[in-house]
């Protein structure tokens, strides 16, 4: 994680990190996993946990370990969360009423999910929905509330030790914005060159675009202008200072108002307008920007963390915006890896993958990143659609997402079970506070087509259910918050010598656990065998779902099942 404005002055091009390549990295070694070792038995009944003290040999034996510092953040689409003034649109001032939800602040209680940040969606005005089209980048959407519902919001999120970052869209405003009227109406606007007018630059008004692949140029007035999502998002011109200018001034303002940070949207996209600009020259422009743009906000709190929508696969790519840029990345393929092992129940490689990566990482930013991981999020079909309504598989992705590195993200609704898919509208769609379709602070915006009639998948219903999903993330979120290795150790391959099994270390320089997971539904048993500085794990700390046990250096997992071990 960015840890003020202590970064070292170093200049890495795109072309030296593929020097230091991912493909050399994971080539260094394989996890080795082998065929299983499995007895069936019938399910162990569910049991308390079992506790011990850490070890003293644990602290006397780990190895240098980049630390990830993080907390749980939930993503949060305002419009369709909590409706305060029965209008059926959610809003900010609902948001703040169910605060105690999310966190009431009170360690002790165990009836919220114990969250420690959440990421609002656009809450700008705007004449969409999702509000990624914005008129007025300083106002708040009159439908969400006023600009001091929003300071209320922030004040008592923080009250209860939650931090608010807001989306921030500035690869394109709205076709709607007082800019782009003026741009196009007059070619001596003194916005015209905020945008990209393909016959003021000379440039042929064709090409498909980066960001979908139609066509990236919109005719209007007799000109052509960019806009690679959607001609209702007319993309800005970053080579324009003024431009630059205005969109920092705008991150410092919100930053003043007191949000914590940003989830920047679009992020690569910057320079990246057409399908012919994805070049190594074109990411360093775009990061440049963005270094630019984190230095402009340190001047305001050098503590803002700021995550970004780099929708690449690429660890070489995403990696590169790591350097004096953002603090965090999305990091899509470590989700679609994820939601691919529970529906397959297979190890995937994942903490093979995610050491080597990590490394990469730390070099590029050195040591001040922090991965983002998520399921899903509102541009993608639900997980729990993805897993065919599997309560178990839904259980072992939260533990999966929970145990690992990072800044976990939830996408609202996820902890419940709702179901969505595309279109868009349908991943979007109202929170389900209870089995009624209408109610004290339901929104009712959106039919809600997706999850109409389904059973127990709403908060009411799953709240006193000790084997509710909601209860398993609550469960795991507390175990994170209470373990200083989950919630910011670092990662280390444990190949389990099974491959219906995901087996991994978290470590920080004091402490050290095992995580193994049991993705299967039959019981599973692997031999715990030292760690490269050989160090023994012996205790069992804690079991999520049912009891495994642990004798002498043979581990057995209840079928769908974690294990922590010390």
């Amino acid at each position: 994680m960015y840890k003020g404005n202590s970064f070292k002055t170093k200049k890495i091009t795109i072309c030296s990190l593929v020097g230091i390549s991912l493909t050399t990295l994971l080539l260094s070694g394989c996890s080795g996993n082998q065929s299983n070792k499995t007895s069936i038995a019938s399910p162990s009944p569910k049991a308390d946990s079992v506790q011990s003290t850490a070890t003293p040999q644990a602290a006397k034996v780990i190895t240098k370990t980049d630390e990830q510092p993080s907390t749980v953040y939930y993503e949060l689409f305002v419009r369709s969360f909590y409706d305060s003034n029965g209008d059926g649109i959610g809003d900010l001032k609902g948001i703040t009423q169910k605060l105690d939800y999310l966190n009431d602040g009170n360690p002790e209680t165990k009836d919220d999910l114990g969250i420690g940040g959440i990421w609002l969606m656009p809450i700008n005005p705007s004449p969409s929905y999702h509000g990624y089209d914005v008129t007025d980048y300083r106002s708040i959407n009159p439908d969400y509330g006023t600009l001091e519902d929003m300071q209320e919001l922030i004040t008592e999120a923080h009250k209860r030790g939650i931090k608010i970052i807001m989306d921030l869209v500035v690869n394109h405003t709205s076709k709607e914005h007082p800019w782009f009227v003026d741009s196009a109406k007059n070619t001596d606007s003194k916005y015209r060159d905020w945008y990209v007018w393909a016959e003021d630059q000379g440039r042929a008004a064709n090409g498909a675009s980066a960001a979908g692949g139609g066509n990236a140029w919109h005719s209007l007035l007799g000109s052509h202008y960019l806009g690679g999502f959607w001609e209702g998002m007319p993309d800005l011109n970053f080579d324009n200072a003024e431009v630059r200018t205005e969109m920092k001034d705008i991150g410092k303002f919100w930053l003043e108002q007191g949000v914590d940070g940003f989830r920047l949207d679009a992020a690569k996209h910057i320079y990246e307008d057409l399908l012919s600009d994805k070049t190594e020259a074109t990411t360093a422009k775009n990061v440049s920007w963005w270094q630019e743009f984190r230095k402009a906000m340190n001047e305001v709190n050098p503590e803002a963390y700021i995550v970004s929508e780099v929708w690449e696969n690429s660890a070489v790519t995403v990696g590169a915006y790591l350097d004096q840029a953002f603090d965090s990345s999305f990091n899509f393929g470590l989700a679609e890896t994820l939601v691919n092992s529970v529906k397959t129940e297979k190890d995937s490689g994942t903490a093979f993958t995610l050491e080597r990566t990590y490394k990469l990482y730390s070099k590029i930013s050195d040591n001040h990143f922090t991965d983002a991981t998520f399921l899903t999020n509102h541009d993608q079909n639900r997980v729990m659609s993805q897993l065919d309504t599997n309560p178990d598989h839904a259980k072992m992705a939260a533990a999966l997402l929970l145990t690992l590195p990072g800044n976990p993200f939830i996408y609202y609704g996820e902890e419940i079970g709702m179901l969505g898919v595309k279109p868009d509208e349908g991943l979007r769609e109202p929170m389900r506070w209870m089995a009624a379709d209408q109610g004290e602070g339901q929104t009712t915006w959106e039919a809600g087509s997706n999850n109409a009639g389904a059973i127990n998948v709403d908060v009411e219903s799953q709240m006193h259910d000790s084997s509710s999903l909601l209860e398993r993330y609550r469960e795991l979120i507390a175990l994170r918050n209470e373990l200083p290795a989950l919630r910011d150790g670092g990662i280390r391959d444990y190949a389990s010598g099974n491959t219906g099994v995901m087996a991994y270390e978290r470590l920080t320089t004091q402490n050290q656990v095992l995580i193994v997971h049991n993705l299967t539904g039959k019981k599973q048993t692997i031999v715990l065998n030292p760690n490269v500085v050989g160090f023994s794990y012996s205790k069992i700390l804690k079991t999520i779902s049912l009891k495994s046990t642990l004798n002498s250096d043979q581990l057995t997992i209840p079928p769908y099942s974690t294990a922590i071990v010390e």
